[in-house]
């Protein structure tokens, strides 16, 4: 039985990026762009079988719609079909390389791990989840964890909607003693389990099913929260309950433009900006909770 959605369009050269960050809006596992020649590129986005196929493509056409309306180039058709768990993990075997992140980081998938000189090897499956570290939001969450870590690591962390547990395994490699990773979906939480393991931390990283508004979560000098910008605002006191007072919290997720909106929901509860990143249209907010 398919356990996800491909969904395959044509893009212009000039809306591939614009196209890729609405995919990943819409929730898409992984979005793999695709050169053809003579035809222009493609995008491939991942979703899994839950998902309404029908709204995917109704969602994209009215996304194209408003493109063209602003004279903008704007993708074709897209199709919506069943996609096996063997050919997800062909596709990102196809796609997932070695990436350094960073100063120190290098992400790198089990089957291409090379060990680098001067950086911190992180073997990635994938698997059913979110976070290979070739995404903005991850990556920008990366650099805000390495520098947080390069200023002494904290004892502890909580990592918020980990997907594959990149974030938390980076946590533990970089120095923290533990970390709480939690995803309401298991499919998730195993994936963040196995590499967990697979990166030698888990003795550190506790991987659970919750959801990330839960009431009864630890606070953490340090929490990760790379969810979507309709996420920050809703879970802006959750936040506040989390991070213990003077520590740190990393939102991702958020796209350049929402970046101040996001910035000032979540600093009503307590926080001040202290740094941000922006990598390809995604920005990631460090803040400090006031004592």
């Amino acid at each position: 039985m398919s356990t996800y959605w491909q969904l395959a369009v044509a893009v212009p050269s000039d809306a591939a990026e614009p196209v890729t960050n609405f995919l990943w809006e819409l929730g898409a596992l992984g979005v793999v762009e695709e050169e053809r020649p003579h035809s222009g590129p493609r995008l491939r986005a991942f979703f899994l079988a839950h998902a309404d196929a029908g709204e995917l493509q109704a969602r994209l056409r009215a996304y194209a719609e408003g493109l063209r309306a602003l004279g903008l180039p704007a993708p074709g058709a897209a199709s919506v079909a069943p996609l096996a768990d063997a050919d997800w993990a062909a596709a990102w075997r196809e796609h997932f390389r070695p990436l350094p992140v960073g100063r120190r980081l290098l992400v790198a998938p089990p089957w291409d791990a090379p060990s680098v000189d001067g950086r911190i090897t992180l073997v990635i499956e994938p698997g059913r989840a979110f976070g290979t570290g070739h995404h903005g939001t991850t990556a920008g969450c990366l650099q805000a964890l390495e520098t947080i870590a390069g200023e002494g690591p904290p004892a502890a962390a909580l990592d918020l909607g980990t997907g594959s547990g990149i974030l938390a395994v980076a946590a533990a490699r970089l120095g923290v003693s533990r970390v709480l990773a939690v995803d309401e979906d298991p499919d998730a939480v195993a994936a963040a389990g196995e590499n967990a393991a697979r990166n030698g931390v888990g003795d550190r990283v506790r991987c659970v099913v919750a959801d990330a508004g839960a009431p009864d979560l630890p606070p953490a000098p340090l929490v990760l929260a790379n969810l979507l910008s309709a996420a920050h605002h809703r879970l802006g006191a959750r936040y506040a309950a989390c991070v213990a007072p003077g520590g740190a919290l990393v939102l991702g997720g958020v796209l350049d433009a929402e970046a101040p909106a996001v910035t000032s929901a979540v600093a009503r509860h307590g926080f001040a900006p202290t740094a941000t990143w922006s990598l390809d249209g995604w920005t990631t907010v460090r803040l400090a909770r006031r004592r």
